[in-house]
């Protein structure tokens, strides 16, 4: 008796476990019929067949170097790819196997004929998939250009209201004092204390430093939604003024040239702990008053935590030199020698 899996999978959320339950009947059906023993099933759940990122198609794959069963057997091809270049190339990697992908629902003969069927099938598979997907671009395209909301996460400051965004007043403000309050000098971390002391939330939940920035980003604010090299100005209700989020968006741009640090290769990064309160040291970039800039290491206790440490900062170069002329030193002695030659 030859002997076969079953790959079922299903491509959206809106679909359900009976899409699952449907095909794996149909496939257990047909290997009833045609004598082929089941010995295992792989699931893939709310995936795409546009691609070949899916878990059990994936360790399918990899099972069938294993050379355990004939057959991967599939309620229709689409199941198993709508990419036909991806189609080829793995039915040929299984045929390596000799493992050979069946279709439950497509009367497919094993003859030359049927090779062209084959092809034709996988063929119009491709083109439904990508000609659905112009179809869907277009309509949401569609709806942004009357300014319907399309679902997703709603903005803050915003609320539906038959199918479109219209502004909250009372969250509105909170936008915009979010924004004049980082203009007029105020950090993330201290807008968000002020607003969580207040007890003003946002979606039941506290403000954090990257719930500001996110905020921040958000251009939509000012009634602009870029899509697809697009704008479209008719989606969101402006509550702040351009004018307005160009300037926080350049103040950004100046604070944030402490981050340069990440460009910046640091020997102890993630290899430090504050010897005071056991924080992580972590590597910082700034600049002196004269513009200079400065690569230290900062203990992230006094920085996020604010826990009175007495660890001071102390400049990349120092700490580095030190630790490597430590290191060094070591190395160098007699005894440690010894231990790498007698090891390696």
């Amino acid at each position: 008796m030859k002997t076969a899996v079953i790959y079922a999978r299903y491509s959206s959320d809106s679909q359900t476990e009976q899409s699952i339950e449907g095909q794996l009947r149909v496939c257990k059906e047909f290997a009833e019929r045609n004598d082929i023993f089941i010995v295992d099933t792989y699931i893939d759940k709310a995936m795409t067949g546009t691609n070949d990122n899916r878990p059990d198609f994936q360790r399918m794959l990899k099972d069938a170097s294993k050379k355990e069963w004939d057959y991967v057997l599939v309620y229709k091809l689409d199941r198993f790819s709508r990419d036909k270049y991806e189609t080829v190339m793995h039915k040929h990697e299984l045929k390596k196997f000799g493992v050979k992908v069946i279709s439950a629902m497509e009367n497919i003969p094993d003859t030359p004929e049927g090779i062209i069927l084959e092809g034709v099938i996988e063929s119009m598979n491709e083109y439904y998939s990508k000609e659905l997907s112009q179809k869907i671009k277009r309509g949401m395209k569609e709806n942004r250009i009357k300014g319907i909301y399309q679902g997703g996460g709603i903005p803050y400051g915003y609320k539906v209201v038959d199918r479109k965004l219209v502004i909250d007043e009372n969250l509105a403000e909170i936008v915009k004092f979010i924004f004049n309050e980082y203009l007029n000098g105020k950090y993330a971390r201290e807008i968000a204390e002020e607003l969580n002391n207040k007890g003003i939330f946002k979606n039941n939940k506290i403000f954090f430093v990257n719930t500001i920035f996110n905020i921040l980003n958000q251009e939509c604010y000012t009634g602009i939604y870029r899509k697809d090299g697009e704008i479209f100005d008719n989606m969101y209700p402006q509550i702040i003024s351009q004018e307005l989020f160009n300037k926080v968006k350049a103040k950004r741009r100046v604070n944030q040239l402490g981050k340069q640090s990440l460009k910046t290769v640091y020997l102890l990064r993630n290899k430090l702990v504050c010897g005071y309160c056991g924080k992580p040291i972590s590597s910082e970039c700034g600049r002196s008053k004269m513009g200079k800039k400065i690569n230290y290491y900062k203990c992230t206790g006094r920085k996020k935590f604010h826990n009175n440490c007495i660890k001071k900062t102390v400049r990349q170069d120092v700490l580095e030199k030190f630790i490597v002329d430590l290191i060094i030193g070591e190395l160098n002695k007699p005894e440690n020698i010894n231990i790498i030659v007698n090891k390696f």
